[in-house]
């Protein structure tokens, strides 16, 4: 499948984005890979493309060179077969520079690493529009932990129906609520670290520098406060003024600070469906965590087992299968079709998947056993929608019941 995130066993693990990244350098210049602080962005760099110069800018000597000497800088970056800047939020100023050596074509191609969306995305659209890829990674998949090919956005795009299931690990066997307060950060696989105490660290760094890159947090304790009142929202109807208030900040400044935890991909808005089927839909978008494990640490979690009694349990399981579901596109180099529905009734369904064409339905339900009326809201919005419907779940096995495929926890992605 492609290229390499070192686990603590020493195998390799397997990022489903390698292939896309290394066909985009073929056909770009310049690549852009942001995603989140400590997604895998360097190391899959480095393997997918291991003759290329690698110069990192969060090294002084070389931000120095890069900002007071960029055109210089650059001209010892030729007759390399390409080059791996990495951290290029730090010297946004080069981006001026990367233009004219793109189009030159005295330089190999550019790969772009960086951790700020909002930031590099600006300084991107300005300078080097129509000579550069962008492509996103997250965490990793649940296929990339288990090392296993990954669900494609065709087969998905069939509502899993030409998708075989997989059999789970033999030993040990995943739990779910240990992977949920896990999370995905590869380091932690990588090094067997404990999960709370890594991802206290990456709180206190993002917020400490990485939040202030972005925007300007003046107040840190406000805004460590507003992050955990948006853990406490995950999955839930976005409001801006509410969430404010509980912060003690305006309708405005939580905006912003909102904006920054996009930027950094901590969260996600998912925006609701449009197709209305002649009936009223909220149009109000949804808060998403994109990561289980550092929701489960704002929300306070302490172990793992606190996780079956929690009461937002449900809403952590939710946001991890969107996360999984968004990963599936963007891991394939596709922006992801994914937004949520629910009706002035109150029915909701978790994820729709708009083909253009065609959508398919996503429902998630942590339990391992589906009551009763676990297919009712599926049910009545793939009558209106003619798709088919898929039922994510918190059980170990998948099969297909009232029509709709069931699909289990770790056979998501």
């Amino acid at each position: 499948m492609g290229f390499v995130q070192n686990d603590r066993m020493g195998a390799l693990i397997a990022r489903t984005l390698a292939p896309t990244l290394l066909a985009a350098a073929g056909d770009f210049p310049v690549v852009f890979l942001t995603g989140p602080r400590q997604s895998g962005k360097t190391t899959l760099a480095k393997a997918t493309f291991p003759d290329y110069r690698y110069v990192s800018l969060e090294d002084l000597q070389n931000r120095e060179e890069a900002q007071e000497d960029p055109r210089g800088f650059l001209a010892r970056l030729r007759d390399v077969p390409g080059t791996i800047l990495d951290e290029v939020q730090r010297a946004p100023d080069l981006f001026s520079y990367l233009q004219g050596a793109a189009d030159e074509g005295t330089h190999g191609p550019f790969i772009l690493t960086g951790s700020q969306q909002f930031l590099l995305s600006q300084h991107i659209g300005q300078t080097l529009a129509g000579r550069v890829a962008v492509l996103e990674l997250l965490p990793l998949s649940m296929a990339e932990l288990l090392r296993r090919e990954s669900v494609t956005p065709d087969a998905w795009e069939a509502g899993l129906r030409t998708c075989p299931v997989m059999q789970l690990p033999s030993a040990p066997r995943l739990v779910l609520d240990d992977v949920l307060f896990a999370g995905f950060y590869p380091r932690i696989h990588d090094r067997g670290l404990r999960p709370a105490q890594w991802l206290d660290g990456y709180v206190r760094t993002y917020v400490e520098r990485d939040a202030r890159l972005v925007g300007s947090i003046g107040d840190l304790a406000a805004f460590t406060r507003f992050v955990a009142l948006c853990a406490g929202r995950s999955g839930q109807l976005l409001n801006l003024s509410a969430l404010g208030a509980d912060a003690g900040v305006s309708h405005a400044t939580a905006r912003s600070w909102l904006s920054v935890l996009e930027a950094s991909y901590l969260v996600a808005r998912v925006l609701p469906h449009h197709a209305n089927f002649k009936k009223r839909i909220v149009k109000t978008p949804k808060l998403v965590f994109l990561d289980s494990g550092l929701l489960c640490r704002l929300l306070g979690l302490r172990r793992a087992s606190d996780l079956a009694v929690h009461p937002l349990r449900g809403a952590v399981f939710e946001s991890f299968v969107l996360a999984e579901l968004m990963k599936v596109f963007l891991h394939h180099g596709e922006r992801p079709p994914v937004f949520f529905w629910r009706d002035s009734h109150g029915r909701e369904v978790d994820a729709v998947l708009d083909f253009g064409i065609s959508m398919v339905a996503v429902e998630a339900k942590s339990g391992a056993t589906l009551p009763t009326d676990a297919f009712r809201t599926l049910d009545a919005y793939c009558a209106l929608s003619g798709g088919p419907g898929v039922l994510v779940y918190g059980g170990d096995e998948s099969y297909e019941r009232r029509g709709h495929v069931v699909r289990a926890w770790w056979a998501l992605t």
